[in-house]
């Protein structure tokens, strides 16, 4: 969601970026960072979106890239169409 409206952003793309920065935001007002994130779950509502996720998800991570699972699943939250929850290190 975006923080300022709590609406979703529009389109795969656009939820994968909003939720990548808003992971970032939270876990840097924690003390951590996207490069303390060592591993994460996507949620996505149709796996065929996998790919554009994967190219976003490789924007905001650098190797040793952590641990992924990807799930399909039946419905996410205000209809989104992609989740991600990450576990890092502070």
């Amino acid at each position: 969601m975006i923080p300022e409206t709590g609406q979703l952003a529009e389109g795969i793309e656009a939820q994968t970026n909003q939720s990548l920065r808003n992971v970032s935001a939270i876990l840097e007002a924690a003390g951590s960072g996207l490069d303390r994130v060592v591993k994460t779950t996507v949620f996505l509502k149709d796996m065929n979106d996998f790919a554009k996720v994967n190219e976003i998800y490789g924007s905001f991570f650098s190797e040793p890239y952590p641990a992924r699972s990807a799930v399909e699943v039946a419905r996410l939250p205000k209809d989104g169409l992609v989740e991600i929850e990450v576990i890092a290190l502070k």
